[in-house]
């Protein structure tokens, strides 16, 4: 495991900008260590909802974890984020995209170089699900 703490500034996409960083270091797989940060906007898409909320105006990120698969060609992440609103309120779910930073985030990422992920339908689900292969020394 490789470790890369990364601090994004005002405007990133946190879940493009992680992403990116994830394919900036040539690596398939990699997990979300720990994330704080504040948000202008969030998209979070709650426990068995089909579609995100869109929550607008100041928060701070608690809590970020999860996966980021990258697959040579496109990136495909798992991520939950628990949030905090101006007024205190709690809230958490699947991060969306257009998580929009607003002051800044710093997040520390684990990177899997040994390693696979990638989504695949599951029969059982009924979801893409994680798949974790580990890759050749021919592949790296």
């Amino acid at each position: 495991m490789q470790t890369l703490p990364i601090r994004l500034p005002p405007g990133q996409d946190l879940r493009q900008a992680l992403e990116a960083a994830v394919r900036s270091q040539n690596c398939r797989a990699a997990f979300v260590l720990s994330g704080i940060g504040s948000l202008s906007t969030a998209g979070l898409r709650f426990a068995g909802a089909d579609q995100p909320q869109r929550l607008v105006g100041d928060s701070e990120i608690l809590s970020l974890s999860g996966t980021i698969a990258f697959d040579g060609q496109h990136s495909s992440s798992h991520l939950h984020m628990a949030l905090s609103t101006a007024t205190g309120a709690v809230l958490g779910g699947h991060v969306a995209a257009g998580c929009i930073v607003r002051t800044t985030a710093e997040v520390l990422l684990a990177l899997l170089p040994e390693w696979e992920f990638a989504r695949e339908p599951d029969a059982v689900t009924g979801y893409d699900e994680l798949v974790v292969r580990r890759l050749l020394d021919h592949q790296k």
